[in-house]
This record gives C-alpha cells, sequence and structure tokens, in this order.
C-alpha cells in the first residue's frame, strides 16, 4: 500500500498544528502526573499510549507548503510530510528492548500482526505529526548547500516516564523535499548496518542515535552501490531512528548561509536546543566563575556566565572531543565526517560506510568516494570534528550570537578536551594510571607496522603479567594469537616494547588480576566488524533474521567473554577485504 494515498490528517494542517501545540503546554501538569504514576507503577505502554509531544513543530518556523516535491524550502526548519514509501507484507526483522524500556514500550507491542505495518508509515502512528527536517552542510570540505532530510521522516517526540525526550524517526519513508534526486527509500543491507551499529556503539559506551525496529517493506529499490553504472534491485527496509535530537551542525549553517533573512531563525534554533536539550546552560549565574583568559596579548577574557552561546558551542565542542576520542579508543571510523552528519549532542549519527579497525591502519577509511584523498580516515578524525566545530561557530557568528574570541576559546577546549579523554581512555587500554606518550607510541607504530587487530591485540594485553623475569623467549606468549606471521626483527621489536610495558606495569603496583578485570571492562571482545554484517545481510536477503537478532544479542555484551560465541570475535576472513564489504560508498 501506498501511503501517499492517505488522506492527510487534519494536524497536518501548517496553522492548526501551530495552534493545538501551542495549548499543549496547559497540559504538562496532567502529563507530569501521568508519567510520574507510570514510573511509580512501572506500566509499559501500547503504542497507542505513547506521551507524544512535539516541541520541534510547535516551537520553530515551518515550511508554508506540505508536499515532498523535491524543492528549496527556504525561512523554514521543516517540512510537514507524509510517509510514503510503497509496502506490502512488512516484516518485523529485529528490534530492541532496550529501546523500548526507554520509551515505557511494553515489548510485547513488537509482537503484534499490525507492528510492522506502522513502522513502514503506512499505518500513522495516533498521534504523530511527521515532518522532514531542513539542514545544509559541507561534504568533503565543500559547501553543499540545502540538503536535508532526504529519506527520513521524524514521526515527533516521545515523553518518557523521567521526562525524557525521545524523537522517532523512520529512514527509508519515501521522498521528501530534501530528496533531491532520489527516491527517499534505503535497502535491508544498509538498514542493518544502521541498526545493528547504532546498538553496538551504545553497548560499547560511546555517545549514539538509538534503532527501535527494522522492517522490510516487501518491495525491490534499485541502487547502484559502486556508482559503477551497474544497479541491482535489493531489498527494501525501513529502520526506526532514535535520539533525544536529531538537530546537527548542518541544521544551523543552512540558515546562516542565506543572509540577514534567515539569521533570526539560527537564534530561534538555538534558543530551542538550550531550552529543551542544554537546560544547563539557562541557568549559568554569575556565581559560577565560568571566565577565562583567551591568553592574547590583550588579556582578553572570555565569559560564559554572561553569553549562554558561548557556554552553548563550548559544550558541544567538549562533548564532540569526547566522543571523536572514544571513537579512537575502540578504533572506529564514522567514513562520512561531513557537517550534516555531526549530532549537536555529540552523538555518533548517520551510519553509511563505517568500519573498525580489523587491522591497524591508521590511514584506513571505509569509504570508496573517500578515495584517494582519505580526508575522513581514522587518524585524521579529531582534525576534521575540529574543522567540523569551526563551521559550526562560524554560522553562530554570523547571526551574531557569539564572538570571534568565543569561537576561538570553544576551538580551544576542544583540542584539551580531546586529549585530556584521549590520553585517560588510552592508558585505561594499557592498564596503566598514568599517561605514557612513548609507550603509546612506540605501540601504535608497532601495530601500524605488522597491521594487527586492534581490538583482539588489546583484548589479549590483559593477560601480560607484571613480571620483570619472564624469560625474554616467552614474553610474546600471551600475544601469540594477534602477532601472526612475524619475522625475527619484528619479534625483536615487540619483544622491547613488552619488556618496556611490563616495567611500567610493575611501577604501577597494581595486582595482575586487578588489571586484567580493569582492562576487560575497556577493551571490548566484540566489535561489530563489516564482515559480521554482511553475514547477518547475506542471510537476511533471503528471508533469514536469525542471525541479524543473534549478532545483536553478541554485541550487547562487548566486554564479556560470552562462552561459545568465541567465533564472532574472530578476524576477517579474506574475502571480508573485498569492496562491498570492508568499504563502501556514501549512498550506501
Amino acid at each position: 500500500m501506498d501511503s501517499s494515498s492517505l488522506d492527510p490528517p487534519s494536524s497536518l494542517s501548517v496553522d492548526s498544528v501551530a495552534d493545538s501545540l501551542k495549548n499543549q503546554s496547559f497540559r504538562e501538569q496532567g502529563n507530569d502526573h501521568i508519567n510520574n504514576e507510570n514510573k511509580i507503577k512501572n506500566i509499559k505502554l501500547r503504542l497507542e499510549d505513547l506521551n507524544w509531544d512535539h516541541s520541534f513543530v510547535r516551537e520553530l518556523p515551518g515550511d508554508a507548503q506540505i508536499d515532498s516535491i523535491p524543492r528549496e524550502v527556504l525561512h523554514a526548519c521543516y517540512t510537514q510530510v507524509l510517509p510514503s514509501a510503497e509496502v506490502e507484507n512488512p516484516e518485523l526483522v529485529v528490534w530492541s528492548d532496550s529501546v523500548a524500556d526507554l520509551l515505557d514500550l511494553d515489548p510485547k507491542e513488537f509482537e503484534r500482526p499490525d507492528f510492522p505495518i506502522k513502522f513502514s508509515g503506512t499505518s500513522p502512528l495516533a498521534g504523530a505529526v511527521p515532518y522532514a527536517q531542513c539542514y545544509g552542510g559541507h561534504q568533503f570540505g565543500t559547501w553543499a548547500g540545502q540538503l536535508g532530510d532526504g529519506r527520513v521522516i521524524t514521526l515527533g517526540e516521545i515523553l518518557n516516564s523521567k521526562l525524557e525526550r525521545w524523537e522517532l524517526q523512520l529512514k527509508g519513508a519515501g521522498k521528501t523535499p530534501y530528496s533531491r534526486f532520489a527516491d527517499g527509500l534505503a535497502v535491508l543491507r544498509s538498514s542493518i548496518r544502521e541498526f545493528l551499529c547504532s546498538e553496538a556503539m551504545h553497548f560499547l559506551g560511546i555517545p549514539t542515535t538509538r534503532a527501535l525496529c527494522l522492517v522490510t517493506t516487501g518491495k525491490f529499490v534499485t541502487r547502484d552501490m559502486f556508482y559503477d553504472g551497474n544497479p541491482k534491485e535489493e531489498p527494501g527496509a525501513i529502520v526506526c531512528r532514535v535520539a533525544q535530537s536529531f538537530l546537527r551542525f548542518g541544521s544551523f549553517q543552512i540558515h546562516a548561509s542565506r543572509g540577514e533573512e534567515d539569521l533570526g531563525i539560527v537564534c530561534a534554533l538555538a534558543d530551542y536546543a538550550i531550552r529543551h536539550h542544554f537546560p544547563h546552560i539557562e541557568n549559568i549565574s554569575k556565581s559560577e566563575s565560568l571566565s577565562f583568559s583567551t591568553g592574547d596579548d590583550d588579556q582578553s577574557v572570555v565569559d560564559l556566565t554572561s553569553n549562554k552561546y558561548a557556554a552553548w558551542i563550548v559544550e558541544i565542542a567538549e562533548r564532540t572531543a569526547s566522543l571523536v576520542a572514544r571513537w579512537q579508543g575502540v578504533g572506529f571510523t564514522h567514513g562520512v565526517l561531513n557537517t550534516d552528519n555531526m549530532s549537536i549532542l555529540g552523538l555518533t549519527i548517520d551510519y553509511g560506510p563505517f568500519g573498525f579497525l580489523d587491522a591497524f591502519d591508521p590511514s584506513y577509511t571505509p569509504n570508496t568516494t573517500d578515495l584517494p584523498g582519505r580526508r575522513y580516515c581514522f587518524a585524521n578524525q579529531p582534525d576534521i570534528c575540529l574543522w567540523n566545530i569551526t563551521q559550526f561557530a562560524s554560522s553562530l557568528m554570523a547571526a551574531h550570537l557569539i564572538s570571534d574570541k568565543e569561537a576561538n576559546y570553544a576551538m580551544e577546549r576542544y583540542g584539551t578536551k580531546f586529549m585530556d579523554e584521549y590520553q585517560a581512555i588510552m592508558s585505561q587500554k594499557l592498564g596503566l594510571q598514568k599517561y605514557n606518550k612513548q609507550l603509546l607510541n612506540k605501540l601504535l607504530n608497532n601495530l601500524a607496522v605488522d597491521k594487527v587487530d586492534y581490538t583482539n591485540f588489546f583484548r589479549s594485553l590483559s593477560n601480560i603479567k607484571a613480571d620483570p623475569g619472564i624469560p625474554e623467549g616467552q614474553l610474546l606468549v600471551p600475544l601469540k594469537a594477534v602477532l601472526l606471521d612475524i619475522g625475527k626483527e619484528r619479534k625483536e621489536a615487540w619483544t622491547s616494547w613488552v619488556q618496556f610495558y611490563i616495567k611500567e606495569l610493575v611501577a604501577s603496583g597494581i595486582s595482575d588480576e586487578e588489571r586484567k578485570a580493569s582492562m576487560d571492562s575497556v577493551n571490548p571482545k566484540y566489535v561489530l566488524r563489516n564482515y559480521l554484517c554482511q553475514s547477518a545481510i547475506d542471510a537476511a536477503e533471503l528471508g533469514d533474521f536469525g542471525e541479524v537478532r543473534r549478532l545483536l544479542k553478541v554485541m550487547e555484551r562487548p566486554y564479556d567473554d560470552q562462552p561459545g560465541m568465541e567465533k564472532y570475535a574472530r578476524l576477517p576472513p579474506a574475502w571480508a577485504y573485498r569492496p562491498g564489504v570492508c568499504m563502501l560508498s556514501c549512498s550506501s
């Protein structure tokens, strides 16, 4: 059924939406009472009983037109549009009980016969007010103008019993005004990757968007995966993404780029974001002494208590820095760090080409579109995200929200925060209480020379004993499974490093047992390797969703040994290095 044939509900009239949503503020006390009762009783809700709110639509300017015709959308943060993907006998592929819990959704709802229909967008969810967001962005360093939600439709926001705000989106739900020349659809292959990696990153402890469920559409979608003129039909799918907000740097950039007339929208968006997602910034007082010298010759001072927007961008810069440090810690490469793929909440967002370091290579990129420049390779991620922060700051400066000194201070704070977090993370991974730059640099060089598996190496490292009396010939035994096919010269290099490492372990004074437990809690045994994704995809495309669900369960406990699941920690087989598995294009 093509949902574009449905009559828009009356709530999708621009004027009536604005009026009805403004009235919601009068119901907040009632909602608070209901939410508190739900929390006390641990009530799990049916889909019809979810507590919807629509602050984004209620408080920000919308498009005067309500249609999905590709066009430039001016003076608006969103366009109201219904899901329109063609659907035929949709099936539920996989779901997250963890995300359902965030929404107070009863997990039994996944068993409903109409659940796949509702999360394909074919049958509207009661209370939803669908829209697509308008944003722009720099793609590979070049301003691309208007981009926007080209295949994503937001259903609205849900307030849970803790009064947390969670936004729900359907990705692959059909055309929007921002689709340009695309079809607004998604394929099963990319949807499985996004679903699994969203959840895997969460359980690794890395800030990320989440995923509630994934359904097939029962229709085929044509895709040219390698842009080589050989398109093929693939099964279509729709994933329901969840985050407290999907606002990104590009949400502000698009309006700042359009000149004086739209600078007020930049301010309105900033006020909205602070009000709902950074409320502590509204309450900063002079007594908190958030004033810092810029280090300039004129001894200028940045006072974050006198300008909430300055305090805001500093926090965004620090959240972003912390996120990138965590990526580096687990060997994750995003692959498409355009400014439209950067969350203002410091979340990992928009999973297209991504990859973990199966073989340590600082120049690794999982994105075929990123070759040969490797702008978004593993080693470049910290600098690229700083560049992106700079572009975001420029938009706020254009709207006269922050000064150049405040922008520069935010970038300074990014650098400081990244180094603090990165050094702490790498010290924890090594089981050391103090950062040792020389030790880490020698290790990373060794890993790169021998193309060692990043995940398995650090997991094995906890087996080394803090015993300087171990015979030289036995030093590499705990690393035997990860140091493969190395010659005499490389064995000497590794032996020298292990001797250096053991000296540091002895100096730390921590018992081997305590250190191993600590290291294993930060060095995962399981990460979502691309070949694992591909194996699950191959089965799913034949109608077997069992492997997708098993893989999710393994990734929900990445730091546990999980007896019987060791195969999910194995090195990639030879076939894993073919294009389409280890590397994908932006369209994937």
